[in-house]
C-alpha cells in the first residue's frame, strides 16, 4: 500500500516513526513543512525535515523531543561566548547536518535533491520531500506584533497568543517535484498528529497541494494531536481555541474542511464527537509513549483502509 503522510516536526515525526515499524517503509513518502526553515550562523535549518530524519534514523532524542541524541553543545557554547546568536539551539552532531546541507544549497542544487541524498546517506528506505524547494516561511501575528515562526517559538517561547497566521512565498511556491505524483498514486493518504496552524497549514497554503487534497480519490485520515482537547506539548490546543473557539475534535477537523474523512481521535475525546459531521472518527489512544504506542496509532490510522 502506497502512503503519503503531510507532516510537521517532533509530533508527526513520532507518528512517521510508529508507521514505518507497521507499514512497508519503502512505500512511504512524507511531505515535511518547510514553513519553520531559518538561516542562523550562516547555516540553513530546517527543524521539521530533520525531525523525521532522526526520528526514522534512530537518531532523535525522545527524551528532549528534538534533536540528536547523545548531543553536545561545545560549538555553541564557544558562539555564546564570543557573543554570537546563541538563542537557537545547535547541537554539534545537529550542525554537521546543516554545514552539509548548507553547502549543498550554496552550489544550487534544490532543497528536495538535498534532503533526498542525506535520507539515502541514513539508510532510509522512506522517501522525506520537502513540501517546496521554493521559500516558504511561516510569519506569526500577535498582540506584541509579527514575527518569524522561529522568533516567535523559540526566542519567545511561544507565549504570545496568536492572532494570525501568513506563508511568506506560498502564492508563488510549487510543490516539489515528487509531491503531487505521490499524492496521485497513493493508496492513502495521511495528515500527522501536527499543528494544525504552523506546521500543516503552511504545506496546505501551496495551492496544487491543497487542490490534490480536495480532488483525492483515496481516503484521507488526519490524526488529531489533542488528547481531551490538550496538546501533548507546545501551542496547539491555545492556538486552536483563539483561532477555531475550541479544542473539540470538530475544531480539530475544521482545520481540515473538505480534505479528510477520517479524524483519529484518544478515547479521552471520545465523548465530543457529535458534531464532526461526515468525518468519521476512529478511537484509539493516541499518546505516543513508547515504540508499542507510536504503532498502535500507525495501525489505528492505517484502519481506514479495508485490507
Amino acid at each position: 500500500m502506497r502512503i503519503v503522510v503531510l507532516s510537521g516536526g517532533v509530533g508527526g515525526a513520532r507518528f512517521v516513526r510508529g508507521l514505518v515499524d507497521v507499514a512497508d517503509p519503502a512505500q512511504v513518502t512524507v511531505v515535511g513543512n518547510v514553513g519553520d526553515d531559518l538561516e542562523v550562523l550562516g547555516v540553513h535549518v530546517s527543524p521539521d525535515l530533520d525531525s523525521i530524519l532522526y526520528a526514522l534514523a534512530d537518531l532523535n532524542d525522545d527524551e528532549r523531543g528534538w534533536g540528536r541524541a547523545h548531543e553536545t553543545w561545545n560549538a555553541l557554547t564557544t558562539v555564546g561566548e564570543l557573543g554570537g546568536e546563541s538563542w537557537f539551539r545547535l547541537g554539534d552532531r545537529d550542525l554537521g547536518l546543516h554545514l552539509v546541507r548548507t553547502q549543498a544549497l550554496q552550489r544550487g542544487e534544490p532543497l528536495s535533491v538535498v534532503t533526498a541524498r542525506l535520507t539515502k546517506s541514513l539508510g532510509l528506505e522512506t522517501r522525506l520531500i520537502p513540501a517546496t524547494d521554493d521559500r516558504l516561511r511561516t510569519w506569526i501575528t500577535t498582540p506584541a506584533g509579527e514575527f518569524t515562526f522561529q522568533e516567535w517559538f523559540v526566542a519567545r517561547g511561544h507565549r504570545d497568543e496568536v492572532d494570525a497566521l501568513r506563508f511568506e512565498g506560498a502564492d508563488t511556491a510549487t510543490p516539489a517535484p515528487g509531491v503531487l505524483e505521490a499524492m496521485e498514486s497513493a493508496d492513502l493518504l495521511l495528515v500527522a498528529p501536527s499543528n494544525p496552524y504552523v506546521s500543516i497549514a503552511p504545506i496546505l497554503a501551496l495551492p496544487k497541494v491543497r487542490e490534490a487534497l480536495a480532488r483525492r480519490r483515496v481516503p484521507c485520515v488526519a490524526v488529531s494531536p489533542l488528547i481531551g482537547g490538550r496538546a501533548v506539548k507546545g501551542p496547539a490546543d491555545r492556538m486552536l481555541a483563539r483561532l477555531a473557539g475550541g479544542t473539540s475534535p470538530a475544531h480539530v477537523a475544521g482545520c481540515y474542511s473538505g480534505l479528510i474523512d477520517a479524524l483519529v481521535v484518544d478515547e479521552a475525546d471520545a465523548g465530543a464527537l457529535d458534531t464532526l459531521g461526515d468525518v468519521r472518527p476512529i478511537i484509539t489512544r493516541t499518546l505516543m509513549s513508547d515504540g508499542d504506542a507510536r504503532r498502535r496509532l500507525a495501525e489505528a490510522a492505517l484502519g481506514a483502509v479495508p485490507a
